[in-house]
């Protein structure tokens, strides 16, 4: 979870607008619907009643939490990321201040099983909460993806969906933990409206992200040059980010004619 500032910079503006929360409860073809106009408005959404069962959520959540609980030493075992492992670094090119330190692990079982040897001084623990999480999270992100297709009136509903099912899949669990904000003691008050701990803005590559925060605000989505809204927490919730190559595809499919 990204943690904003008290007062955004100079340069940014904030707004509020009610973001599309869909409920995954409803009537199918209305869920279609809302989803489609939501990724065309935001390309961000809430998924509520959504089917992932909470004790795989908390068994991750706590797997992970006492992993970066362990001493530097330790981590550093499972690093440096390249891309997947672990890393801890500064971020800084977009004024930000503090750290964030990540755990990249891809999701194909053997390598998590190998990898959680690094990780963990109870791999099959720590491989099995992950692999628990990565299967529920999966069928979310397939179905996500298979109801946008019927919502663009694709024939086949399941071409998106098959591009993160099929074996060679790229997909990645990433969990990132934000130490506290240390501040210097003769940090002024004036300045703290310039002090943030978390990612600058980027946009996500990938075919869809999908986010569960803790109960902790600050992130934040643009929709506009400058232009911020913030992300109202929800730990019983998923954000559905779209990512680029996801918005590539649709608006291909867009622009063809449907037999």
């Amino acid at each position: 979870m990204v943690v904003a500032s008290p007062k955004p910079l100079s340069s940014e503006k904030l707004r509020d607008v009610e973001l599309p929360i869909i409920d995954f409860s409803a009537e199918r073809s209305e869920v279609s619907k809302l989803i489609v106009k939501a990724c065309e408005d935001y390309g961000f959404f809430q998924v509520i009643n959504h089917g992932v069962p909470e004790d795989i959520i908390a068994n991750l959540e706590h797997e992970g939490l006492s992993f970066f609980a362990l001493p530097d030493s330790e981590k550093q075992r499972a690093g440096p990321a390249n891309p997947l492992g672990y890393g801890c670094k500064n971020i800084g090119l977009h004024g930000d201040k503090g750290e964030v330190e990540y755990l990249t692990l891809h999701t194909n079982p053997l390598s998590l099983a190998e990898t959680s040897r690094t990780i963990s001084n109870n791999p099959s623990k720590f491989s099995s909460a992950a692999s628990g999480y990565i299967e529920a999270v999966r069928g979310l992100a397939c179905e996500l993806l298979n109801l946008m297709a019927e919502g663009l009136l694709v024939p086949d509903t399941s071409v998106f969906s098959r591009l993160i099912r099929d074996v060679d899949s790229d997909s990645i669990l990433r969990l990132n933990h934000y130490p506290p904000l240390q501040l210097d003691w003769d940090t002024s008050p004036s300045s703290y409206d310039r002090i943030k701990v978390g990612f600058g803005e980027h946009s996500d590559p990938q075919i869809l992200t999908l986010l569960r925060s803790n109960d902790v605000s600050g992130l934040q989505i643009s929709i506009e040059d400058g232009v911020w809204i913030p992300v109202p927490p929800d730990p019983t919730a998923f954000c559905a980010n779209v990512g680029d190559m996801l918005q590539g595809i649709t608006a291909k499919f867009s622009m063809q004619p449907l037999m």
